[in-house]
């Protein structure tokens, strides 16, 4: 099967069942990597600051995961990355000190950049360009599906042995995931190039790309803050308005089962009307939600807002990896989809301690005004700077 023309159905086997398996094992850690950190001894604080290592790992390996990809392809790239997490998982379970946990949360991270840089390269090279959005959406639905699936998994693991269960089902995943990597078709693009070929420095590619770096990269970077502050703030508002967690745990659980349904209607609607028809209105509705959130005074209120989140976040499934393929020169594209990683990376990361400041410095309301402002400022970039 060459490059440019393989379906969904064909990217089941090849990419699809692989990430859903990797996805999974990130799933079963996220959860545990804080108590594995008090649990040697670590305060609330430096617990949460390990947790977020697993992020600056990602920020840390997607450029020279780019460069790996452009000398020896993207399949070999994907086993690589999870080959790597095997022995950082290892040192995760054996880890005796919260610095080595944190060296080993940081090398997992890297681990899921490599993983994830290559996968993009891969399906920019293999899909067919009208099938790109469906493709790229359906990618991050099965990645969200994994993940909700992950502490599932584990549950019985960590039930029988403790935290270090999840972490070796997590080693189970990717191995298996690795093994299922065998079956990708080969693309024009998974060969390194040949010995003494030319190829475009890093340093080149993101001066050719700096245009749309400085605009859409910002816009990109929007869009990943104002995913992951979903995440933090809809239960510290619950939190505030003195729910139950049970309570909050299922207004959350809402909003994540609208958000996975509408990943493919995401991609369907880019494919045949364009990536602004999802990326504006996707973008205000997260702002929108956000810059009302101070107005829920009760479950209902908190429940809607959530809702509101959850379709936001929904059919924005897929947008950033779908116009990075987009985007990206033919020349030098795994460079460029590194870069364009750590714009979503950085904004991901920063989401979190972005309401954290705002409300250390004024209120959790000012928090999530702020970030409302900033899921307008995403929908009017992408107004701007997608072409039609």
């Amino acid at each position: 099967m060459t490059a440019q023309g393989l379906t969904l159905r064909q990217l089941g086997p090849a990419i699809f069942l692989p990430s859903g398996v990797y996805s999974i094992g990130l799933g079963a850690v996220a959860p545990v990597v804080a108590l594995s950190a008090t649990g040697l001894g670590a305060s609330f604080a430096v617990a949460a600051v390990v947790a977020g290592m697993i992020g600056v790992g990602q920020i840390l390996g997607s450029i020279p995961a780019g460069v790996l990809v452009s000398r020896i392809g993207e399949r070999r790239t994907m086993l690589l990355g999870a080959a790597l997490a095997l022995p950082a998982l290892l040192a995760c379970v054996v880890a005796a000190h919260v610095l080595l946990l944190a060296v080993a949360v940081t090398l997992v991270g890297m681990a899921g950049a490599t993983w994830g840089v290559a996968r993009h390269a891969y399906m920019t090279e293999a899909v067919r360009p009208e099938l790109r959005a469906r493709a790229m959406s359906t990618l991050g639905g099965v990645g969200r599906i994994g993940t909700f699936l992950g502490p599932f998994a584990s549950a019985g693991a960590v039930h029988l042995i403790g935290l270090r269960g999840a972490y070796l089902v997590a080693v189970a995943c990717s191995l298996v995931a690795g093994a299922l990597l065998l079956l990708l078709p080969a693309v024009a693009g998974d060969r390194p190039a040949p010995a003494g070929a030319a190829r475009p420095r890093l340093i080149d590619v993101v001066r050719d790309n700096a245009v749309t770096l400085r605009t859409l990269g910002l816009g990109v970077l929007l869009v990943g803050a104002l995913r992951a502050s979903r995440q933090t703030i809809l239960p510290l508002w619950g939190a505030q308005l003195g729910l139950e967690p049970a309570t909050i745990g299922l207004i959350f659980g809402i909003s994540g089962g609208v958000d996975m349904l509408l990943f493919y209607p995401a991609g369907k609607l880019m494919d045949r009307h364009g990536r602004r028809a999802a990326a504006v209105p996707a973008m205000a509705l997260l702002g929108t939600a956000f810059a009302l959130l101070p107005l829920a005074s009760g479950v209902a209120g908190l429940a809607a807002a959530g809702i509101l989140m959850g379709i936001g976040n929904g059919l924005s499934a897929g947008l950033v990896m779908t116009v990075g393929a987009d985007v990206s020169p033919s020349a030098g594209r795994a460079q460029f989809l590194g870069v364009w990683r750590v714009f979503s990376d950085i904004g991901t990361g920063g989401g979190p301690f972005l309401i954290g400041a705002v409300t250390a410095v004024a209120s959790l309301t000012a928090s999530a005004v702020v970030v409302g402002v900033a899921g307008l400022g995403a929908a009017l970039l992408m107004g701007r700077w997608l072409r039609r």
